[in-house]
């Protein structure tokens, strides 16, 4: 079994990275990569963990970035560059490294539209809300993320969200949240193309995250097979060598099509649970939401030749 898609408490997972790799072992996983957000701060631990239960560790990061070849309208109804997330596989964990710095700017924007989101809720009636409270929450306060507001204004405000359940936790992300929802901020404007012209030339290779929520509205049968193929050609020629096509959020028929048409297009159809722990109750390390994800072994032959 492999994941190539996992979070832990360093960023808006639950799970320690030595919880994760410890989880990842009694479930048979043999390959894992652990793909924070905007992070690697949690690779020492987990490499340790790794090695003590006998796992192949691929560091990784997931970011979120702007495509500029792609647009859909704004909320001013002008055309504006989608957002896309990212994952980043083989990556320079040395923080003195120039790839580094990719992060740092990355983080910094979040850190920024944290700030920006407390003093938004906290106009919204989230008056007990604050940055230390949610700092409190991960184990990397620069990893502070949308889960750990969701998580704040339900412990804090019931009163204005509700109990906490499965139904309105994904609410809390539409009607508040999201994009489109009454707190939202929107996200940086790095490039794609930045990102990945600072690690092509040390062996990083990319792949898409979740592919057809960043390119596609309905994601049914018929618009993935119109609209993916000139996608996938445009990521390829801008150096991006994977896309997520064995994605946990998809159903078995789906990422078959996505597998098809991943290898059609000559790129790497990658995989993964998208697994965040307690975060994610309904989505299982390995097995995804549907619990029948599997991605198969010459996934991480291709990774690895990919990488040069």
């Amino acid at each position: 079994m492999i994941d190539l898609h996992t979070h832990s408490s360093f960023s808006d997972g639950s799970d320690t990275p030595y919880q994760l790799a410890q989880n990842a072992a009694r479930l048979g996983i043999t390959t894992i990569a652990l793909t924070d957000h905007d992070t690697s701060a949690s690779h020492e631990e987990m490499s340790a963990a790794c090695a003590e239960f006998g796992l192949d560790l691929i560091a990784g990061v997931e970011v979120s970035l702007k495509d500029h070849s792609f647009t859909r309208p704004s909320s001013t109804g002008e055309p504006a560059p989608i957002n896309v997330h990212m994952l980043a596989y083989f990556i320079p964990t040395d923080e003195s490294h120039s790839f580094q710095e990719q992060l740092r700017e990355l983080r910094d924007d979040r850190e920024r539209r944290n700030l920006a989101l407390v003093d938004l809720l906290v106009s919204l009636g989230f008056t007990r809300l604050s940055l230390d409270y949610l700092v409190s929450m991960t184990d990397n306060a620069d990893s502070v993320g949308r889960p750990h507001f969701a998580r704040a204004m339900f412990e804090l405000h019931p009163e204005i969200v509700g109990e906490r359940n499965d139904d309105s936790w994904g609410r809390i992300f539409t009607e508040w949240l999201g994009n489109g929802g009454k707190a939202y901020i929107p996200k940086t404007e790095k490039s794609m193309e930045e990102f990945i012209g600072a690690g092509l030339p040390y062996g990083v290779v990319f792949s898409i995250a979740h592919p057809l929520v960043n390119y596609t509205t309905v994601g049914d049968e018929t618009e993935i097979a119109t609209v993916m193929p000139g996608v996938l050609a445009s990521l390829r020629d801008r150096g991006v060598q994977g896309v997520e096509a064995y994605y946990g959020g998809c159903d078995e028929r789906t990422r078959q099509q996505m597998v098809h048409l991943t290898k059609n297009a000559g790129m790497i159809p990658t995989g993964g649970s998208d697994y965040h722990g307690a975060y994610k109750t309904d989505v299982l390390l390995g097995r995804g939401r549907s619990g029948d994800l599997h991605v198969p072994n010459e996934v991480v032959t291709a990774l690895y030749a990919a990488r040069g």
